[in-house]
Protein backbone atom coordinates (compact mmCIF):
# COMPACT_ATOMS: atom_id res chain seq x y z
CA UNK A 1 0.00 0.00 0.00
CA UNK A 2 1.43 3.40 -1.05
CA UNK A 3 0.97 5.89 1.76
CA UNK A 4 3.61 8.29 0.47
CA UNK A 5 1.12 10.76 -1.02
CA UNK A 6 -0.80 10.99 2.25
CA UNK A 7 2.42 11.71 4.12
CA UNK A 8 3.36 14.42 1.61
CA UNK A 9 -0.06 16.01 1.98
CA UNK A 10 0.09 16.00 5.78
CA UNK A 11 3.55 17.53 5.86
CA UNK A 12 2.48 20.25 3.45
CA UNK A 13 -0.66 20.85 5.52
CA UNK A 14 1.58 21.42 8.56
CA UNK A 15 4.26 23.59 6.93
CA UNK A 16 2.11 25.33 4.29
CA UNK A 17 5.36 25.69 2.33
CA UNK A 18 6.22 23.66 -0.78
CA UNK A 19 9.97 24.21 -0.56
CA UNK A 20 10.22 23.27 3.11
CA UNK A 21 7.97 20.24 2.60
CA UNK A 22 10.10 19.07 -0.34
CA UNK A 23 13.24 19.24 1.81
CA UNK A 24 11.63 17.46 4.78
CA UNK A 25 10.26 14.67 2.60
CA UNK A 26 13.38 14.40 0.39
CA UNK A 27 11.56 15.00 -2.89
CA UNK A 28 11.93 17.67 -5.50
CA UNK A 29 9.48 20.60 -5.45
CA UNK A 30 8.17 19.58 -8.87
CA UNK A 31 7.53 15.99 -7.70
CA UNK A 32 5.72 17.31 -4.64
CA UNK A 33 3.54 19.58 -6.80
CA UNK A 34 2.68 16.69 -9.13
CA UNK A 35 1.69 14.47 -6.21
CA UNK A 36 -0.59 17.08 -4.67
CA UNK A 37 -2.20 17.88 -8.06
CA UNK A 38 -2.80 14.16 -8.70
CA UNK A 39 -4.36 13.78 -5.24
CA UNK A 40 -6.66 16.73 -5.86
CA UNK A 41 -7.63 15.31 -9.25
CA UNK A 42 -8.46 11.93 -7.69
CA UNK A 43 -10.56 13.60 -4.98
CA UNK A 44 -12.20 16.09 -7.33
CA UNK A 45 -11.52 18.94 -4.91
CA UNK A 46 -8.87 21.58 -4.28
CA UNK A 47 -7.05 20.89 -1.02
CA UNK A 48 -4.96 24.06 -0.94
CA UNK A 49 -5.31 27.67 -1.97
CA UNK A 50 -1.95 28.81 -3.27
CA UNK A 51 -0.47 31.82 -4.98
CA UNK A 52 2.99 33.30 -5.27
CA UNK A 53 2.97 34.50 -1.66
CA UNK A 54 1.32 31.80 0.45
CA UNK A 55 -0.26 28.34 0.72
CA UNK A 56 -3.46 27.78 2.68
CA UNK A 57 -5.63 24.74 3.38
CA UNK A 58 -9.07 24.84 1.82
CA UNK A 59 -12.18 23.72 3.67
CA UNK A 60 -11.95 20.42 1.78
CA UNK A 61 -8.28 20.24 2.72
CA UNK A 62 -9.16 20.57 6.41
CA UNK A 63 -11.59 17.65 6.13
CA UNK A 64 -9.12 15.55 4.17
CA UNK A 65 -6.38 16.22 6.73
CA UNK A 66 -8.45 14.48 9.42
CA UNK A 67 -9.02 11.54 7.11
CA UNK A 68 -5.33 11.31 6.14
CA UNK A 69 -4.17 11.36 9.77
CA UNK A 70 -6.59 8.59 10.72
CA UNK A 71 -5.78 6.54 7.62
CA UNK A 72 -2.05 6.66 8.31
CA UNK A 73 -2.56 5.83 11.99
CA UNK A 74 -4.73 2.85 11.05
CA UNK A 75 -2.20 1.72 8.46
CA UNK A 76 0.70 1.79 10.92
CA UNK A 77 -1.38 0.03 13.56
CA UNK A 78 -2.47 -2.84 11.31
CA UNK A 79 1.02 -3.25 9.86
CA UNK A 80 2.54 -3.46 13.35
CA UNK A 81 -0.12 -5.91 14.49
CA UNK A 82 0.47 -8.16 11.49
CA UNK A 83 4.24 -8.05 11.96
CA UNK A 84 3.85 -8.89 15.64
CA UNK A 85 1.55 -11.75 14.74
CA UNK A 86 4.15 -13.20 12.42
CA UNK A 87 6.57 -13.31 15.35
CA UNK A 88 4.11 -15.28 17.49
CA UNK A 89 5.09 -18.92 17.51
CA UNK A 90 2.51 -21.19 15.97
CA UNK A 91 2.49 -24.81 14.89
CA UNK A 92 2.14 -28.25 16.41
CA UNK A 93 4.10 -30.18 19.05
CA UNK A 94 3.48 -33.83 19.87
CA UNK A 95 4.19 -34.99 23.42
CA UNK A 96 4.33 -38.58 24.73
CA UNK A 97 4.07 -39.61 28.37
CA UNK A 98 2.45 -42.02 30.79
CA UNK A 99 -1.00 -41.40 32.24
CA UNK A 100 0.59 -40.62 35.61
CA UNK A 101 2.97 -38.08 34.09
CA UNK A 102 0.08 -36.42 32.30
CA UNK A 103 -1.41 -35.26 35.60
CA UNK A 104 1.75 -35.22 37.74
CA UNK A 105 3.82 -32.90 35.53
CA UNK A 106 1.84 -31.58 32.61
CA UNK A 107 -0.43 -29.14 34.43
CA UNK A 108 2.40 -26.95 35.71
CA UNK A 109 4.45 -27.55 32.60
CA UNK A 110 1.78 -26.66 30.08
CA UNK A 111 -0.37 -24.05 31.79
CA UNK A 112 2.32 -21.38 31.59
CA UNK A 113 3.47 -22.57 28.16
CA UNK A 114 -0.06 -22.32 26.75
CA UNK A 115 -0.41 -18.83 28.20
CA UNK A 116 2.82 -17.65 26.58
CA UNK A 117 2.33 -19.47 23.29
CA UNK A 118 -1.43 -19.80 22.65
CA UNK A 119 -0.96 -20.63 18.98
CA UNK A 120 1.15 -23.72 19.53
CA UNK A 121 -1.10 -26.77 19.30
CA UNK A 122 -0.10 -29.58 21.65
CA UNK A 123 -1.00 -33.17 20.82
CA UNK A 124 -0.71 -35.52 23.78
CA UNK A 125 -0.25 -39.27 23.44
CA UNK A 126 -0.07 -41.57 26.46
CA UNK A 127 1.53 -44.98 26.82
CA UNK A 128 4.30 -46.96 28.45
CA UNK A 129 6.97 -44.52 29.73
CA UNK A 130 9.63 -47.13 29.01
CA UNK A 131 9.20 -46.28 25.33
CA UNK A 132 9.66 -42.52 25.75
CA UNK A 133 13.21 -42.39 24.37
CA UNK A 134 12.37 -44.71 21.47
CA UNK A 135 9.44 -42.52 20.43
CA UNK A 136 11.71 -39.47 20.28
CA UNK A 137 14.56 -41.27 18.50
CA UNK A 138 12.22 -42.61 15.84
CA UNK A 139 10.69 -39.18 15.22
CA UNK A 140 7.24 -40.40 16.22
CA UNK A 141 7.07 -37.71 18.92
CA UNK A 142 8.69 -34.29 19.29
CA UNK A 143 8.97 -34.50 23.08
CA UNK A 144 8.49 -37.27 25.65
CA UNK A 145 8.44 -37.59 29.43
CA UNK A 146 10.05 -40.57 31.10
CA UNK A 147 12.80 -41.89 33.34
CA UNK A 148 16.36 -41.13 32.35
CA UNK A 149 18.02 -44.40 31.34
CA UNK A 150 21.40 -45.37 32.77
CA UNK A 151 22.88 -44.95 29.30
CA UNK A 152 21.28 -42.01 27.52
CA UNK A 153 21.71 -42.11 23.71
CA UNK A 154 24.02 -39.27 22.59
CA UNK A 155 21.38 -37.95 20.19
CA UNK A 156 18.94 -37.31 23.06
CA UNK A 157 18.71 -34.12 25.10
CA UNK A 158 17.28 -34.55 28.60
CA UNK A 159 15.88 -32.00 31.04
CA UNK A 160 15.32 -33.35 34.60
CA UNK A 161 12.04 -32.54 36.33
CA UNK A 162 11.96 -34.72 39.47
CA UNK A 163 13.47 -37.70 41.26
CA UNK A 164 11.40 -40.68 42.29
CA UNK A 165 12.08 -43.63 44.54
CA UNK A 166 11.53 -47.06 43.05
CA UNK A 167 9.43 -49.18 45.38
CA UNK A 168 8.56 -52.80 45.95
CA UNK A 169 4.83 -52.91 46.71
CA UNK A 170 2.61 -55.68 48.10
CA UNK A 171 -1.14 -55.89 48.76
CA UNK A 172 -2.14 -54.39 52.09
CA UNK A 173 -4.61 -57.24 52.67
CA UNK A 174 -3.91 -59.93 53.48
CA UNK A 175 -0.79 -58.60 55.28
CA UNK A 176 1.11 -61.89 55.47
CA UNK A 177 3.00 -61.44 52.21
CA UNK A 178 4.16 -57.94 53.12
CA UNK A 179 5.26 -59.08 56.59
CA UNK A 180 7.25 -61.93 55.09
CA UNK A 181 9.20 -59.67 52.71
CA UNK A 182 10.32 -56.87 55.01
CA UNK A 183 13.94 -55.74 55.24
CA UNK A 184 15.18 -58.85 57.07
CA UNK A 185 13.83 -61.25 54.42
CA UNK A 186 16.46 -63.58 53.01
CA UNK A 187 16.78 -64.61 49.38
CA UNK A 188 14.71 -67.74 49.94
CA UNK A 189 11.69 -65.69 50.95
CA UNK A 190 11.53 -64.20 47.45
CA UNK A 191 11.86 -67.34 45.36
CA UNK A 192 8.19 -68.27 45.08
CA UNK A 193 6.74 -64.74 45.31
CA UNK A 194 4.59 -63.92 42.25
CA UNK A 195 6.10 -60.79 40.70
CA UNK A 196 4.23 -58.28 38.54
CA UNK A 197 6.81 -56.31 36.59
CA UNK A 198 7.14 -53.94 33.68
CA UNK A 199 7.82 -55.55 30.35
CA UNK A 200 10.79 -53.24 29.77
CA UNK A 201 12.40 -50.04 30.89
CA UNK A 202 14.52 -48.76 33.74
CA UNK A 203 12.35 -50.19 36.56
CA UNK A 204 12.58 -53.66 35.03
CA UNK A 205 16.33 -53.40 34.52
CA UNK A 206 16.95 -52.36 38.11
CA UNK A 207 14.59 -55.01 39.51
CA UNK A 208 16.29 -57.76 37.48
CA UNK A 209 19.67 -56.55 38.72
CA UNK A 210 18.44 -56.49 42.33
CA UNK A 211 17.33 -60.13 42.14
CA UNK A 212 20.44 -61.19 40.24
CA UNK A 213 22.73 -59.73 42.90
CA UNK A 214 20.89 -61.84 45.51
CA UNK A 215 21.05 -64.99 43.46
CA UNK A 216 17.27 -65.16 43.12
CA UNK A 217 15.43 -66.17 39.99
CA UNK A 218 12.08 -64.42 40.51
CA UNK A 219 8.76 -66.02 39.72
CA UNK A 220 7.27 -63.70 37.09
CA UNK A 221 3.50 -63.85 37.40
CA UNK A 222 2.80 -61.06 34.88
CA UNK A 223 4.64 -58.61 32.68
CA UNK A 224 2.62 -55.51 31.96
CA UNK A 225 2.92 -52.26 30.05
CA UNK A 226 2.43 -49.25 32.29
CA UNK A 227 2.98 -48.75 36.01
CA UNK A 228 -0.68 -47.99 36.73
CA UNK A 229 -1.61 -51.56 35.78
CA UNK A 230 1.00 -52.91 38.21
CA UNK A 231 -0.56 -50.98 41.09
CA UNK A 232 -4.00 -52.27 40.14
CA UNK A 233 -2.92 -55.91 39.97
CA UNK A 234 -1.01 -55.72 43.26
CA UNK A 235 -3.98 -54.10 45.02
CA UNK A 236 -6.09 -57.07 43.92
CA UNK A 237 -3.66 -59.48 45.56
CA UNK A 238 -2.05 -61.00 42.47
CA UNK A 239 1.50 -60.51 43.72
CA UNK A 240 4.32 -58.06 44.41
CA UNK A 241 5.25 -55.27 42.01
CA UNK A 242 7.79 -52.52 41.48
CA UNK A 243 6.63 -48.99 40.68
CA UNK A 244 7.92 -45.41 41.00
CA UNK A 245 6.87 -43.46 44.08
CA UNK A 246 5.20 -40.79 41.91
CA UNK A 247 2.90 -43.42 40.40
CA UNK A 248 1.85 -44.72 43.81
CA UNK A 249 1.32 -41.21 45.17
CA UNK A 250 -1.06 -40.41 42.33
CA UNK A 251 -2.94 -43.71 42.42
CA UNK A 252 -6.48 -43.95 43.88
CA UNK A 253 -5.49 -47.47 45.00
CA UNK A 254 -2.61 -46.34 47.23
CA UNK A 255 -4.54 -47.21 50.42
CA UNK A 256 -4.70 -50.84 49.31
CA UNK A 257 -0.94 -51.04 48.89
CA UNK A 258 1.84 -51.75 51.38
CA UNK A 259 5.30 -50.41 50.52
CA UNK A 260 8.00 -52.96 51.35
CA UNK A 261 11.04 -51.85 53.30
CA UNK A 262 13.54 -53.79 51.18
CA UNK A 263 17.26 -53.71 51.86
CA UNK A 264 19.08 -52.43 49.98
CA UNK A 265 16.48 -50.23 48.29
CA UNK A 266 16.28 -49.93 44.54
CA UNK A 267 18.10 -46.90 43.17
CA UNK A 268 15.82 -43.93 42.49
CA UNK A 269 15.63 -42.44 39.05
CA UNK A 270 15.28 -39.07 37.41
CA UNK A 271 12.09 -38.21 35.59
CA UNK A 272 12.35 -35.61 32.88
CA UNK A 273 11.76 -34.54 29.30
CA UNK A 274 13.43 -35.91 26.19
CA UNK A 275 13.88 -34.50 22.72
CA UNK A 276 16.44 -34.83 19.95
CA UNK A 277 19.42 -32.60 20.65
CA UNK A 278 19.65 -31.48 17.03
CA UNK A 279 16.11 -30.09 17.26
CA UNK A 280 16.73 -27.77 20.22
CA UNK A 281 17.23 -24.85 17.82
CA UNK A 282 13.80 -25.31 16.29
CA UNK A 283 11.59 -22.42 17.49
CA UNK A 284 8.77 -24.51 18.99
CA UNK A 285 10.99 -26.98 20.80
CA UNK A 286 13.33 -24.21 21.92
CA UNK A 287 10.36 -22.34 23.43
CA UNK A 288 9.27 -25.50 25.26
CA UNK A 289 12.81 -26.09 26.56
CA UNK A 290 13.06 -22.53 27.82
CA UNK A 291 9.77 -23.00 29.65
CA UNK A 292 11.22 -26.08 31.38
CA UNK A 293 14.23 -24.05 32.51
CA UNK A 294 11.90 -21.47 34.09
CA UNK A 295 10.06 -24.19 36.00
CA UNK A 296 13.24 -25.77 37.36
Amino acid sequence: MDTRTLQLFLTLADTLHFGRTARLCHVSPSALSRSIRQLETNLGAALFYRDNRRVQLSREGERFREYARQALADWHAIRQALQDEQQILQGELSLYCSVTASYSFLHDMLSSFRHQHPRIELKLHTGDPARAVDHVLSGAEDIAIGARPDHLPPAIAFHPMARSALLFIAPANPPQLAERLQSNADAGAWRDVPMILSEQGLARERTDRWFRERGVRPHIYAQVSGNEAIVSMVSLGFGVGVVPQIVLDASPLASRIHVLDTRPPLAPYEVGVFTLGKRLDEPLINAFWQQLAQLS
